[in-house]
This record gives C-alpha cells, structure tokens and sequence, in this order.
C-alpha cells in the first residue's frame, strides 16, 4: 500500500480520516471516511450528523449571532416570542381554543367545508393542500395546484403496510394522538375514541392517494382541470366557494395533481360522518399548533419523533426557536449576507459554475447514443439554464406582517396567512423570475425545472464544499459535483421533460428518449439491490432522479477538473495525486453517521438515497476511479463495463 502523509498542512481533506484497513476497492465510503465515522459520535440532539449537517449547524450559531443583537423587528419579534417559554407555559393549550372553537362550531357539511378553508389559509393541513406554481405546460403563467394530503404519517404506506418497521411507525402515532389529545383536554376514553376516528379516516384517504413514486413524475400530477370540470369530479365540495375563501376568487382553470383522489375525498365528505370529520379537524388543529404551545406538548411532540428519527435529546431551546424565524427568513437572510458572505465567494462560484456549463456542453456534443437533433435542443436547453449563487437580488419586506414579541402563536398564524396571501396574489401577477425558493442560510441547493435554473444560497458554499484555501481537487470535487448534480437534474428523468422555456413539453426524438429511458433503469435496479437496515432497501425509482444526478455531478466535476489540471501544474500532495485527492474530496462531501430509525425513516420517504451509496453508487460506474485505484474484477466495487449506469 502506498505510503499517505499524515502531517500535511491543510489542503480541505484530513487523511487521519482514512481508514487503512478497508480497501478503497471494496468500500471507497468506508475507505475515505472509516477514520472519521469510528471516532465521532452522533450528538445527542441528533438523528444523523456529518458534512451537511454539520455546516448547518455551525450555520445556526452564526445566525444566533444574529438573532440575539439584531435590531430588525420581525427577526427580534419572531425569535423573542418562540424562546419565551414562561409565556408559552402560562398559556399552555389556550391559543389555539379559537380555532378549536371553530370546529365544535360546525353544524352542516357546508360549515365543515368552509373551516377546511380556512384551516388552509392559516396553515393548518385537513383533507388535502393547494399552492400556487407555474403551469408546468405554460411557464409563463402561475397557476393554482390542488394536491392530496390530509395525513399525520409520513406517508401513505404507513397505513397500508403490516411491515415491521411500518408497523412499529403506526402504533407509535397511535400512542401519540392518544397522550396529544388528552394534554389538551381529552379523557381517556375520548382519546381512545380520537385515535380510532382520525386512524380510520387518513387510512381511508391513504388508501387514495398516489404513490410516491408515482408522484413525483411531473406528468402524472398534471391535469388541467376547468372549475366546472374539477366541480363534476368533486361534487360534494363547493370548489367556488372553496376558492373565495381561500383567496383565489374567480380562477377559471387549476392544475390537480390527483384526480382520484379528489374524486374519492368527495365521496368521503358525503359519507363520512360529520362528528367523525370535526374529531379529524380538530386533531390536525391541536396535531399542527402543538408545537406552538408550552412545554408539556413540546415533549410529547419529541417522543413521538424519536420513534421516527432515533434522535435521544430535545435541541436546546434557541436551536427550536431559531426554526421559527424561516417564515421571515430573507430578512435573516439579508443581515446573514451581511456580517457572513465574502463577496470572493460568489466571484470564485461565478466562474466555477461557468466553468462546469462548458464542460456540460462538451459532454452533450461527444454523446454516442443521442442524435444529433436532440443534442441541439439539450444544448439550448443548457445553454438557458439560470445560474442563481449566493442571495436574492432583492430581499422580502414582509410589508404588512404584524409580529408582536409575547404573542408567538398569534405570530406563526398571522405569518402562514401572510405567506398564504403572497401565493394566491401570483395568481393575478406576471412570473417573478427573480424569486427564490431557498433562503442564503440555507445549506441546500436545487433545480428549478419551470424556470429553467439552478439555484445555490450563500450557506453552501463552505467547507466541505467549497473553501478558496482547500486544493482545488477538493473544491472540484465538492461544490463542483453539486453544481454538476443540479445541472443534470434538469436533464434528469423529470427534468428532461422541460424544455429551454421551462415548459414540459418533449424536445427528444422518440428514439432517443427511448435509449435514454432505458439507460436509466440500470439506476433503479442498482439502488434497489441496497439495503440501509435489515428489511429496508433503497427505493430504485423514488431516488431515480437524485441517483441520476449524483452521477452526473461526478462525471462533470471529474472533467472540470481535469481541464483545470491541463491549464495548472499537476502535484503530489500528502503522498497523493490529484486524482486520488478528488476522490477523497467527493467521498467526504457525503460522510455522514445516521441513527437506525432515521435510515428507515429516509430510505421510505425521501428521494435521495443514503449516504455511502451516493458515494460508492457513482463510483461503481465511473471508470477514471476504476483506472486510479486500479479496480479490478472480484473487487466489490468492480461492475463490468455493460452493466454501468451512466446517462451523461
């Protein structure tokens, strides 16, 4: 084994972190981050913790910074009114008996309909939801978007499975609406009596919802509707009414996500008794405010999801009340820039981002399985994606929200009516391009595939993905790969059904779309052959897209950075080449400890697969690691050449 320094000076990777006894053929994860996931221990407030978590955290104490001494209003109000405990304590159940009220109040299915209205409004969740989006057909338009709902579970399955760990899931919320209800007043046999009810109408509505597989494919959620065709559909609800009261008055067509499952929940408004229906609502009032009260709901909220995220200790009261300030989060977000955001940053991102659009480019041009046609409309496309890097070029005034500093429930109220508000009022206005759908102190990035861009706050550029003294293998290799991955989502199974405009609207000729589809089933059966924890694997195509994207991320950092190689002199650092240093850099931007339950709990739910696949997946199909570390066939990583995916 080659000889690795351990007395480097800073270079953006500690190679104390290598693990010397797995081969970095078998387990490239393991290999570059054995060293690091043997000494550290997931914090007791946590369910998982590594590089993105991480820098979140180390982000949170930044922004205490702030919201301890800022003098903004909103920011100081918000803030102030969620850490004030003594008050929340002395209120215990009291601010939310209006709404509660509201419920016991309902005498006809008219009256339920208008209370689920405006339960929407404030931001209570019953029944199903809406928001307000482009047209996915026409994206120079918003339009209205009806979407099924209604579920305290985190997804439908949980209902319909008699798996273990679904089983496990379900009692636990069982429990939890029981200990819920009767902190806010229920008896033993009332909250016995709430589980049954609230249990037996979200399986009744689980039962119709779409898959989640299923709903992530942008054309199966999409059925331009008129408000007489969506009426003959849903008969039992008066959508007109429905809209009125929910600030979109007057609409002519709306986009629906479900149809059969707006179909079905009218047929339940008519069938479901409507003392039944007012034990749900109200349930989903106390379930969706109770972490706006006092302490006694606050622990019980946390001992419902240790069941579902393993994490041992409640976060420290500045930490949950830090959370709170996301419904003003670009006024944060704009003192964040402030004191935080080196504006060499954004410059630095500037030209890497460039940098990686050329590379894109090339690649399209030297595919061999696209025609020539369609290479055209993919450079077009490419060619029209925004790049959004750092921070908004105007920030929300949140002109109109009252905050008051003692009055946390009646802030978070008024504030989901605000931002309710907001949305509704796009239906009458022109594509705000400038928009942004992540705040500067987040530590994400994503794609927009109606807009066309791809969008990266200010959060994120920090070690480990991007640090202006790290080697420029790291920086590659992290923010590269995270540029690249938000590049190909727009050329993923989804995001290739957008065109230059950001409308779905196919620009591929059938043949080719057909090779594409095709390619891409290699990461489906890849990921699924996965298992996170016993029984419970990677869902191949619900992380489809996310797995896609990784790939792609690799492949066009990998390049990027042998172009940077080709204009700057090549050297050995730490006994390591650049290549190998890359590697290194990529397999740690994903290190990560997970709790038991929160691997289940992801590898159900969420579209990204867990970590060390997003690390040895795409190096498993990647053959310059193939020729850096010489992986050879009857190593575990090895695939043959046919059966690697790759797309782009």
């Amino acid at each position: 084994m080659k000889k690795i320094s351990k007395k480097q000076g800073y270079w953006g990777f500690d190679t104390r972190n290598i693990d010397t006894k797995v081969r970095a053929q078998d387990d490239f994860y393991h290999y570059a981050n054995g060293g690091w996931l043997r000494k550290t221990k997931i914090p007791p407030e946590e369910s998982r913790w590594g590089s993105f978590t991480i820098l979140r955290y180390n982000t949170e104490h930044q922004l205490k910074k702030i919201v301890t001494t800022t003098k903004h209003p909103l920011v100081r109000g918000v803030y102030r009114s969620a850490i004030d405990m003594k008050t929340r304590n002395k209120l215990g159940a009291g601010p939310m008996a209006p709404l509660r009220l509201l419920v016991r109040d309902i005498k006809t299915k008219e009256d339920l309909l208008k209370i689920i209205a405006r339960l929407h409004v404030l931001g209570v969740s019953a029944g199903w939801g809406s928001m307000v989006d482009q047209d996915s057909k026409d994206s120079s338009r918003y339009a209205l978007h009806l979407w099924q709902g209604g579920l305290g579970l985190p997804e439908r399955d949980y209902y319909l499975l008699d798996k273990p760990e679904q089983k496990r899931v379900r009692a636990a919320y069982i429990a939890h609406i029981k200990k819920l209800s009767a902190l806010a007043g229920a008896s033993a046999k009332e909250s016995e009596q709430i589980s049954r009810t609230v249990l037996d109408i979200e399986t009744k509505l689980a039962q119709v919802s779409m898959k989640k597989e299923d709903a992530r494919d942008s054309e199966k959620v999409y059925h331009k509707l008129t408000v007489a065709q969506l009426q003959k559909l849903s008969p039992n609800i008066d959508w007109a009414d429905y809209f009125e009261r929910t600030h979109a008055p007057g609409i002519k067509t709306l986009i629906v996500g479900q149809p059969e499952f707006f179909k079905a929940v009218s047929a339940m408004i008519k069938t479901v008794p409507l003392e039944e229906w007012k034990t749900y609502l109200e349930w989903h009032v106390i379930s969706d405010c109770s972490s706006l009260l006092s302490d006694r709901f606050i622990r019980e909220n946390f001992k419902y999801a240790q069941v579902l995220t393993g994490q041992k200790k409640m976060r420290a009261p500045w930490r949950r009340a830090l959370g709170a300030t996301g419904v003003v989060g670009e006024a944060l977000g704009a003192e964040y820039i402030n004191r935080y955001s080196p504006a060499a940053s954004k410059r630095t991102m500037d030209a890497l981002v460039s940098d990686l659009f050329d590379v894109y480019e090339n690649r399209i041009k030297k595919l061999d399985w696209m025609s020539a046609a369609t290479k055209r409309k993919a450079i077009v496309k490419l060619r029209a994606m925004k790049r959004k890097i750092g921070y908004p070029t105007k920030f929300e005034k949140y002109k109109g929200l009252v905050i008051e500093s003692d009055d946390y429930f009646g802030n978070m109220l008024r504030a989901g009516e605000w931002h309710h508000r907001k949305q509704m009022r796009k239906l009458r206005k022109p594509i705000d391009r400038a928009e942004w759908h992540m705040t500067p102190q987040t530590v994400n990035a994503y794609c927009n595939f109606g807009m066309n861009e791809i969008v990266f706050p200010a959060a994120i550029l920090q070690w480990p993905f991007f640090d202006a003294k790290a080697d420029a293998a790291v920086n590659y290799a992290g923010i590269g790969s995270v540029i690249g991955h938000e590049i190909t989502h727009g050329f993923d199974d989804q995001g290739s059904k957008f065109d230059a405009k950001g409308n779905m609207k196919s620009w591929w000729t059938a043949a080719d779309r057909k090779r594409f589809m095709q390619k891409s089933k290699a990461f489906v059966s890849q990921a699924n052959g996965v298992e996170v924890e016993p029984g419970v694997h990677i869902n191949g195509q619900l992380t489809l897209g996310e797995n896609m994207a990784d790939m792609g991320g690799l492949v066009i950092a990998y390049e990027a950075y042998q172009r940077y190689l080709k204009k700057n002199r090549r050297s050995m650092v730490a006994g390591l080449s650049p290549e190998e240093r890359f590697f290194l850099g990529y397999a740690q931007m994903e290190r990560e400890l997970s709790r038991p339950e929160f691997k289940k709990l992801a590898a159900l739910t969420d579209p990204h697969a867990e970590a060390s696949w997003r690390i040895n997946g795409p190096l498993s199909n990647f053959e310059p690691f193939y020729q850096t570390f010489n992986i050879k066939n009857g190593d575990r990583l090895y695939r043959s050449p046919s059966s690697r995916a790759q797309v782009w």
